[in-house]
């Protein structure tokens, strides 16, 4: 039995990489490959803006981690960040956390692992807001969403800045062994909410915002590139972004790997409505996410698979 369960790991990791090919070979099967061949130069540009998303969030987690006392090579916090990716289409993203692996032999604990992660959606949660508004601010009739969402987020902010999370942690966290699973699960949470308070002080809440607002904002610039593909439509930057991030916000708030399904449809209809034809826009759609989800998950198998024979030493 022991030796079967050794075979688990391997096996889940499997039936992942065949989730991700499977659905990747559904969206390939709608793509016109003769306007992306015509405008290979386009998708080139938008694959360059993804990597800058990427980098800009590897700096950001580096520094996270460096804030809660964990130092990292650059080299070795790119790969293992650039491995969650593999992980992506997991529901809220939760299969990142797989990162936490590569740590644990270097004596980070996974507490300060899922707060540099919470961490992370925090800040993305409030760009990818920010950046949708955009849409907004062009009507006076929703400039009160934009004012809903935005105290939503500054009362989420003011509770976890404000609650006293390493007091709830002591309370909960059980005394014999004989306590409830609920209570030590609740009590991991408030550990990593504790720790993630480091992470919302105003200085590096300030600097994860505005690096997570370049990340998303790039790649948002990459869909009003490849909208070029099309020139008899007029399609700005603002734009082009706010409907990225509307589209990454209702697929995030779907819960579906990855978005599945719920990004795309959003993208695909605010395109629609923006001029493009419901065929261009499709096109448009399925290319964004190629050269920013698909490229994402293709990178990430490829960390994972160079992190394979890593070894602590490659922390500085």
């Amino acid at each position: 039995m022991r030796q079967f369960s050794r075979f688990i790991p391997h096996a889940i990791v499997a039936v992942f990489a065949a989730w991700c090919l499977f659905s990747i070979r559904h969206d390939l099967s709608q793509l016109s490959l003769a306007v992306i061949a015509n405008s290979w130069n386009l998708v080139v540009l938008a694959l360059l803006l993804s990597l800058l998303n990427f980098a800009l969030r590897i700096v950001r987690w580096r520094s996270y981690l460096a804030a809660l006392g964990n130092t990292l090579g650059l080299g070795f916090a790119a790969l293992t960040f650039t491995a969650g990716f593999a992980y992506t289409l997991s529901p809220g993203k939760f299969g990142e956390m797989i990162r936490a692996r590569y740590y644990l032999p270097l004596g980070i604990p996974v507490s300060d692992v899922t707060a540099s992660f919470f961490g992370e959606r925090i800040t993305d949660l409030l760009a990818v807001i920010a950046i949708a508004s955009l849409l907004f601010t062009a009507s006076h009739r929703y400039q009160v969403v934009v004012v809903a969402g935005a105290a939503i987020i500054v009362l989420a902010l003011a509770m976890l800045m404000l609650v006293p999370w390493a007091s709830v942690t002591t309370r909960l966290t059980p005394q014999d062994q004989r306590a409830s699973l609920i209570r030590s699960c609740l009590a991991s949470l408030t550990a990593s909410l504790a720790s993630t308070r480091t992470l919302l002080r105003p200085g590096i809440l300030i600097w994860g915002f505005i690096l997570a607002l370049l990340a998303w904002g790039a790649e948002g610039a990459a869909l009003q590139l490849l909208g070029t593909m099309y020139p008899q439509v007029p399609f700005s930057m603002s734009s082009a972004i706010a409907i990225y991030g509307i589209s990454i916000l209702i697929g995030g708030l779907s819960f579906l790997p990855g978005g599945l399904g719920s990004t795309e449809a959003a993208m695909t209809a605010l395109l629609a409505a923006n001029g493009f034809t419901v065929g261009e826009a499709l096109i448009l759609t399925l290319t964004c996410r190629l050269v920013t989800l698909w490229f994402a998950v293709a990178l990430g198998w490829g960390a994972v698979i160079l992190l394979r024979p890593k070894q602590p030493a490659a922390v500085s």
